[in-house]
């Protein structure tokens, strides 16, 4: 009954068809009809939250959590429909509703969790803030996630431009997040703006008007039209301008 307990509280009139339901009613009134399986309609709010899923995302694991053994709802007629609130969002954890509305009226709120099963990298070894870490500190593990999986270190070549922001125990995790880029670039440096236009790529003299770290976003100047523009740092003092 917990996983639509609250739905009844907010929607009195489906709480009291699915309450004759739980007592053998079916929702049309007929004792002992027909009911839904309870397989099917966790089953709908699975693939529900699969289908949110961008295209190509792989690793992904959706369960919906247990309904009462009690439940008794109508068999419907058509193709379960599941939703979310308007408003809401993918969660590690959510709501998911699934109802009939052919041969039936109902709809039941289903728990369902959203994991991602995905490739990390993790310590071999304590490590302090400052460190520069090597491929060799870190072990490969396969590792199940809340939610969907973002933020994890999966470009090894990070690690010859940055060091660690903090200290961090053996067997944590490596987060994009743990990890301080390099400044490539340094004030008044002479850099490369590289810009893409059509396809072609474009390259002029530029200054830097700033620090720039990898990555980031600095103010640079053309030093042939004098203009200042905005780019992200790259490697051996390229700038990638918009044009």
């Amino acid at each position: 009954m917990k996983a639509y307990a609250s739905f009844f509280r907010r929607a009195p009139r489906v709480a009291a068809v699915a309450s004759f339901c739980l007592l053998g009613l079916g929702a049309t009134g007929r004792a002992f009809g027909a009911v839904e399986p309870v397989a099917s309609i966790r089953h709908a709010a699975e693939q529900f939250v699969l289908a949110q899923m961008p295209p190509g995302e792989q690793g992904i694991v959706v369960r919906a959590g247990a309904l009462d053994s009690r439940l008794r709802l109508a068999r419907c007629q058509a193709p379960l429909q599941a939703g979310m609130l308007a408003g809401a969002r993918l969660q590690p954890s959510m709501s998911i509703s699934v109802g009939c509305r052919s041969g039936a009226d109902w709809t039941i709120y289903v728990p369902v969790s959203l994991e991602s099963r995905i490739h990390v990298w993790a310590l071999r070894q304590p490590e302090n803030a400052g460190a520069r870490l090597r491929v060799a500190d870190l072990a490969p593990e396969t590792r199940l996630v809340s939610g969907v999986a973002a933020g994890y270190v999966t470009n090894l070549a990070l690690l010859s431009r940055s060091t660690l922001r903090h200290p961090m125990p053996a067997g944590a995790v490596l987060h994009a997040s743990d990890l301080l880029a390099d400044f490539m670039v340094r004030q008044g440096q002479q850099v490369t703006l590289v810009a893409s236009i059509g396809g072609i790529e474009v390259r002029a003299h530029g200054a830097a008007l700033q620090d720039g770290r990898y990555g980031e976003l600095i103010r640079v100047q053309n030093l042939a039209s004098k203009k200042v523009v905005q780019g992200t740092v790259g490697d051996g003092h390229v700038v990638y301008v918009s044009p």
